[in-house]
């Protein structure tokens, strides 16, 4: 058998966002926020850590998720007098995309610095794909909203599209599939949430964790800025931890800060780098 010789990749082509908590609705707010009335709707009371600790997932398996933490069934068969099943499910699905097409034209702001970051990586040359844990019936309410603030990707790849969902990489090879890229080793994943950080290296990605507009940290925009700078390390310290163990090479507060770290990734590249074997490494 011939052998091949791959050559050295030396630029980044293509980054792939995620969209809450990553370019827009600075803090993950409004899945969160839906998750919670849909619940509440059902009369169980869930916590906004119970309701995030999914986060990334696809939004039907969200809620089999939190239905899947012990304190929710038990809340949930104290109320109904029976565990929840698939029909639950359901229900609550159908009640959450009710909720959410409405909370993300609410929370649909983009974070600031995104479109700065989006158009230094136009100006190299870097393509835009994106993926999302919201179904496509969501998407058709946000992307345009995106666009009237000046955010339009190349591609958008949403969990409606693939077999499988984070933190399987099916999204973000999609994306490089639709985008042309030429090698995964030039490309990058930005996401605010553990599991899509699994999927970017999982996809044999770069992968770069958002700290404070994510989900880890979870507080508006408002909220972050009255925090004082002793309280930001705190979560920051948080945030980062679970972000660099699900595989995150680098973690950076927003999107914001994105532009530099793009830098450091081509270095290592012409360095001979790979991101499958690159350990994490401060901006």
């Amino acid at each position: 058998m011939k052998s091949v010789t791959y050559k050295n990749v030396s630029a980044v082509e293509a980054v792939i966002f995620d969209w809450a908590g990553t370019v827009l609705d600075f803090g993950c707010i409004a899945p969160v926020a839906a998750f919670r009335e849909a619940f509440a709707n059902a009369g169980v009371s869930i916590t906004e850590a119970e309701a995030r600790g999914p986060m990334g997932a696809a939004k039907r398996v969200h809620i089999e998720q939190i239905l899947a933490q012990p304190d929710v069934q038990g809340r949930w068969q104290k109320t109904h007098g029976k565990p929840s099943g698939h029909a639950d499910v359901d229900a609550l699905y159908a009640d959450f995309l009710a909720i959410d097409a409405v909370n993300c034209a609410r929370y649909s702001d983009l974070i600031p610095g995104a479109l700065a970051c989006i158009t230094g990586l136009r100006q190299r040359g870097i393509a835009i794909g994106s993926t999302t844990g919201y179904p496509r019936s969501i998407m058709d309410g946000l992307i345009p909203l995106a666009a009237a603030q000046g955010y339009e990707p190349d591609c958008c790849i949403t969990v409606s599209e693939v077999e499988r969902g984070r933190p399987f990489p099916d999204m973000i090879w999609a994306n490089a599939l639709a985008l042309g890229v030429a090698d995964v080793r030039g490309a990058v994943v930005v996401d605010d949430s553990p599991t899509g950080l699994t999927a970017g290296r999982a996809a044999g990605m770069w992968s770069i964790g958002i700290v404070a507009s994510g989900n880890e940290v979870g507080l508006s925009l408002a909220r972050w800025e009255a925090l004082d700078e002793g309280e930001r390390a705190q979560y920051r310290q948080k945030a980062s931890a679970a972000l660099l163990a699900s595989g995150a090479h680098y973690v950076i507060d927003t999107v914001a800060d994105l532009l530099p770290v793009i830098d450091r990734i081509e270095a290592r590249l012409i360095a001979g780098e790979a991101p499958g074997s690159a350990p994490g490494e401060a901006p």
